[in-house]
């Protein structure tokens, strides 16, 4: 009966180590302060190097709750995995962070960046989304598809071709920088056939 006891303590502490583990599948609820989703304005996404309007240097856009900015799901296994979680929140506008300070608060787009960082492996996920028809996703995958081109890898094996897009970060551009990620595509698509 004595060796009964640790082994049924093992078992429960496995249990509660798994369930603790698995992590949050639904999105943190909306903080009652911040603007609902689908009520937030369009003004706030472009910001990529220019300061703010003075409208919103007053209001700075509110992000995603901090536990929640760098909480990923357990049990990544690969760079795939990641590109995987960062490429479904591309969509989230609540999923940034600013910096800056209050003086000139600046957006930080969490999921594109980090896709950005992920490299190669994000570029097949981010083209599967280049049709999208929601303008601030579309905004943030080709901001990804720049950053995420540039890895050091993909850029040995194209010659130091990169997406090089005119102008970031802001919706009015989305057309052609779409057509300039399009061409890149287009010249190295093969290699992930």
């Amino acid at each position: 009966m004595a060796k009964r006891t640790p082994i049924a303590g093992l078992g429960l502490m496995v249990i509660l180590l798994t369930a603790g583990c698995a992590g949050r599948a639904q999105p943190p609820p909306a903080d009652e302060s911040a603007p609902p989703q689908a009520e937030a304005p369009q003004a706030e996404a472009p910001q990529a190097e220019a300061p703010p309007p003075s409208s919103q240097a007053e209001t700075p856009p509110s992000g995603t709750a901090r536990e929640d900015r760098y909480w990923l799901p357990a049990l990544f296994a690969t760079e795939q995995d990641e590109a995987h979680y960062y490429v479904s929140r591309l969509a989230d506008r609540r999923f940034i962070d600013t910096y800056g300070g209050d003086e000139h608060p600046r957006v930080w787009y969490i999921a594109a960046e980090r896709l950005g960082q992920i490299g190669e492996p994000a570029v097949p996920l981010l083209f599967g989304l280049v049709d999208t028809t929601d303008a601030y996703e579309l905004m943030l995958v080709l901001y990804a598809l720049q950053l995420a081109t540039q890895d050091s890898a993909l850029m040995a094996e194209t010659g130091g071709d990169y997406i090089q897009l005119g102008t970031v970060l802001t919706e009015d551009t989305n057309r052609e920088n779409r057509e300039i990620a399009l061409a890149w595509w287009q010249r190295h698509s093969w290699r992930w056939e």
